[in-house]
């Protein structure tokens, strides 16, 4: 099978598209023929070599995909061979095939293409795991999301929005990227450049505070939010693109209640990831499929082109999430059994 690999640290030019062996069903898992895979940040992070794969799991980047179900080990029940799936890897999406753990598929929402449902698994199980299990936004909260362009960004301020009546306020740089913020759920956005853009949240709550925080940048930012929660507010942290440490006052941790927590999803067991799987397509599925919800699609890219689209990423120049396409199945809309 064709499939993308990572030649050494560095830049989008070390991937190259090379010959693999067809992966081999393990227990618990299906065989995917992958039509679409989603271009996600943690693979540029990995071809950097700051987010390498866990143990036992291929070295082919991708943590996304959509496609037909070839073949199933012989304890799955479901999907089965034939059945169009999305489903969140750990590994392997840049591929024309990949195992994946069938707790780990979900069927493609009515109406979807298979390259939009790539964009789906990463972002949503992501959002999901951190500001709704994590973050445990509630009823009326505040939710603070700092880059609301970005695909986990516009899932969680939908998702907020829609599913807990949330205040959303976004951040974000461009005047373009802020408004696309607002087509996506935000009540209120703020430039990041501006130095005084913590004042400009604290006076959009009124001075209360926001309740949640999700962020990917970590360093520096770590201790302004900190001072931006609300009592008992929470501040959940993806990633730290700015620096690893930080300085933070631990007394107001206790003081007002504070919760500082994070997590990464890519080495959670599959029965963890599953009931994430369960949840999105109970309760977020019929909302993408009524089109409360959206997924946004800001480029395509042949899988030997994969190097363009993480240098889309590399220049922090994408709004949403970029596709490769990895079989002409990909612009189809799959029939769903109703």
């Amino acid at each position: 099978m064709r499939a993308v690999e990572i030649r050494g640290k560095g830049g989008p030019d070390v991937l190259a598209l090379v010959e693999r062996p067809v992966p081999v069903c393990g227990a618990g898992e299906v065989l995917v023929r992958v039509a679409a895979a989603g271009v996600n940040r943690p693979d540029v992070q990995q071809r950097k070599g700051l987010y390498p794969p866990p143990p036992g799991v291929t070295d082919i980047p991708g943590l996304d995909i959509a496609g037909v179900v070839q073949a199933t080990a012989a304890d799955v029940t479901w999907p089965r061979p034939g059945d169009a799936v999305c489903a969140l890897v750990s590994g392997g999406g840049y591929a024309e095939f990949c195992a994946v753990p069938a707790q780990q598929c979900m069927p493609i929402p009515r109406g979807f293409s298979f390259a939009q449902a790539a964009t789906l698994p990463e972002v949503f199980f992501t959002a999901w795991n951190n500001v709704f299990w994590l973050g445990r936004i509630a009823e009326g909260e505040t939710l603070l999301v700092q880059g609301g362009t970005s695909g986990v960004g516009m899932a969680a301020m939908q998702m907020a929005r829609t599913l807990r009546d949330a205040t959303v306020i976004a951040t974000s740089s461009a005047a373009e990227k802020r408004a696309v913020c607002m087509e996506y759920g935000a009540q209120h956005t703020v430039d990041y450049r501006d130095a005084d853009w913590p004042d400009q949240v604290r006076a959009l709550t009124g001075g209360r505070g926001v309740d949640v925080i999700l962020d990917g940048q970590g360093g520096d930012y770590t201790p302004l939010e900190m001072g931006l929660l609300a009592m008992d507010g929470r501040l959940v942290l993806i990633a730290s693109h700015r620096a690893p440490k930080a300085e933070i006052s631990t007394r107001d941790v206790y003081i007002r209640r504070l919760t500082l927590t994070g997590s990464t999803l890519r080495s959670r067991p599959p029965a963890y990831k599953g009931r994430i799987a369960r949840e999105l397509v109970d309760q977020v599925w019929p909302l993408l499929e009524d089109g409360r919800i959206r997924t946004h699609i800001c480029g395509t890219h042949r899988l030997e082109h994969a190097a363009a689209a993480q240098a889309v990423l590399d220049a922090n120049a994408q709004i949403g999430k970029l596709v490769l396409t990895v079989s002409d199945l990909a612009a189809t809309v799959p029939e769903r059994p109703r």
